[in-house]
C-alpha cells in the first residue's frame, strides 16, 4: 500500500513549484531534457553562488545532481515544524566536485540550502502518480556517483 505523504506548511509552497518544474521538464519524448537542465543549473550555481537567492525551487533543482539525502533516515526525524540545518545536515552527502559550492551556501545561504534539501528529500519519496502507474526511481543511476556518505563534514 502507498504511504500518504503529507508536505509541511513551510515547505507548501516551494515545494509545489519544484514539483511542478520537475513534472514539466521530465518529457518521455525527450528523457535528457530534465538532466541537462539540471546540470544548467548545477553549472550556474558553482560560478556563483547567490545566483538562486530567494529561488528555493531553482536552488532545489541545482544542487539535486550535487546531493544525495539519506530520505529513509530523514524520514525518522519529525519534519512537521521546521527542522534546524543541524539536524538535516547528518542526512546529506556531496559529491566531491559540489563540495565548495555547498560550503559557500552553508555559509551565506543556510536557510536556502536546508529548504532546498528538504525539497529534494519530499520529492524523492513523494509520488503523485496513481499505483498502478508507479514507475523504477533513478536510483540506480544516483549510486554511480562518489558521494561523501553523510560523514557530517557539511
Amino acid at each position: 500500500m502507498q504511504q500518504e505523504i503529507t508536505i509541511p506548511t513551510y515547505l507548501a509552497d516551494d515545494f509545489f513549484l519544484y514539483l511542478e518544474n520537475m513534472e514539466s521538464l521530465s518529457d518521455p519524448e525527450n528523457p535528457e531534457l530534465l538532466g541537462n537542465y539540471l546540470k544548467v543549473l548545477s553549472s550556474q550555481l558553482t560560478q556563483e553562488s547567490a545566483i538562486f537567492s530567494g529561488l528555493i525551487d531553482q536552488l532545489a533543482m541545482a544542487i539535486t545532481p550535487s546531493i544525495r539525502v539519506n530520505s529513509k533516515e530523514l524520514a525518522k526525524v519529525d519534519l512537521s515544524t521546521e527542522p534546524q540545518w543541524s539536524e538535516i545536515k547528518p542526512f546529506v552527502g556531496v559529491h566531491a566536485h559540489a563540495r565548495a559550492t555547498i560550503t559557500e551556501l552553508m555559509t551565506h545561504s543556510e536557510q536556502d540550502l536546508k529548504t532546498a534539501v528538504l525539497l529534494n528529500h519530499f520529492y524523492s519519496i513523494y509520488d503523485a502518480t496513481p499505483l498502478s502507474s508507479v514507475e523504477k526511481t533513478d536510483e540506480d543511476e544516483e549510486s554511480s556517483y562518489d558521494f561523501d556518505e553523510y560523514d557530517n563534514q557539511y
